[in-house]
This record gives C-alpha cells, structure tokens and sequence, in this order.
C-alpha cells in the first residue's frame, strides 16, 4: 500500500505539472475551441489513453529499462524537447498565436484523428515521461509491496489529478478565449508567458540527466 504522503507528493507535483502550459494543455485547448466540447473530450480520451500506457510501461519497468540503455531514454527526452520547443517558437514567433486565440482555427478532422492526435501529443509529452521515469520510483515504499503495485496506484492518481486538470481547462477553454478576445494585450502576455515557459522546460528537459544518473 501506498502511503497518504506519496499520494499528496504525485498529487501536488502533478497539479503544478498540469497547470504548467505544455502539449496537452496547448492540444485540448485549440481542438475545444475550433471544434466545440465533444472534439475536445474526445482528445481527452485520447490523452487518457496516453496516461495509461506510461503508467503500465513504469509498472513493466519503464525505469529499469531507460537505465540499462541510456539511448532509450535519450531518444525520447531529445524527441520530447524538440516538440516543446516547436510549440513555444509557433506561439514567439511574430504572428504567432495562443492556443486561447479564437482566430487561431485549426481545421476539424475526424473523431478518430481527435482521439489519435491527444494519444500521440500525451506520449511525446516530455514532462508525462519524466514523471514516469523519474519522479514517481521516488514515492516507492520498500515495506509498501511489490513496486509495480505502488507505481499503479501511485499512476492512478496521476492520472485522476492529470485528467481533472486537463477536463477543467478544456471545458473553460472557450469562456478563456473570449475573456482574452477582447483583450489583446492580455492575450499577448498569455502568448508569450506560455511560448516562455514551453522553451524554458525544453531547455531543461533537453540538458537533464539521464534517466540512469537522475
């Protein structure tokens, strides 16, 4: 059993991890505004899914693997940043936008394309990697049971805050993007703000340690 401080620390650090503007957020955002409610929580489902494949990888021994071959994870952590750092230039670059921008439209794209799309953005999300293989094996008990065990509870909770977060901001995606409208220089900040804090974290996660020494 997983103790209550391992669920308040993954619950914490998942909070802020999820209100930290990064793929997912920047994802479920756009699609809820160009396409409405049911395409953005058909991407959450998507990104659920996501969720659930690196909480059975952790439990297979995500960890065990990506310190046995550093390329592993070098690869991924290399492949992560480099998505982060697309999505911080398409928000710094002049006219770029805010995934809040309502002219911002994407084109709408099937349900299925939904649904791939938030799987495919969750499992090039550095920071759900990172989490994964880094941060939760820190919150295992030796007198807690098996490992893989404590990794699943630990990732349902994860993935309970993650989910919650990630629905709340969909859900408020629209009501966001029309406080910002009629406020350009509101809007300029937010653009910037996140485009800041998506290279920071790209940066970061390109110049981090390897899973083997962190």
């Amino acid at each position: 059993m997983i103790t209550l401080t391992a669920v308040g620390g993954v619950a914490l650090i998942e909070l802020g991890m999820a209100l930290t503007p990064g793929p997912n957020m920047i994802h479920l955002a756009s699609r809820a505004i160009t396409q409405g409610r049911r395409a953005g929580l058909i991407s959450l489902g998507g990104t659920a899914v996501g969720f659930v494949c690196y909480l059975l990888a952790a439990a297979a021994g995500l960890s065990a693997l990506f310190a046995a071959v550093p390329v592993a994870y070098t690869v991924i952590k290399l492949a992560g940043a480099a998505y982060l750092a697309y999505l911080a230039w398409s928000m710094l670059k002049p006219g770029g936008r805010s995934p809040f921008d309502p002219a911002g439209d994407l084109p709408p794209v099937s349900d299925a394309r939904l649904f791939s799309m938030g799987l495919l953005t969750n499992l090039l999300n550095p920071k759900i990697a990172l989490l994964y293989a880094a941060l939760l094996p820190q919150f295992l008990d030796p007198r807690g049971g098996p490992a893989w065990g404590q990794l699943l509870q630990l990732g349902g909770v994860q993935i309970i805050v993650g989910i919650s977060v990630n629905g709340l901001i969909m859900l408020g995606a629209a009501r966001i993007s029309g406080f910002l409208a009629t406020r350009p220089r509101a809007m300029k900040a937010q653009r910037l703000t996140s485009g800041g804090l998506l290279g920071v974290f790209a940066l970061r996660t390109a110049l981090s340690r390897t899973a083997a020494s962190a």
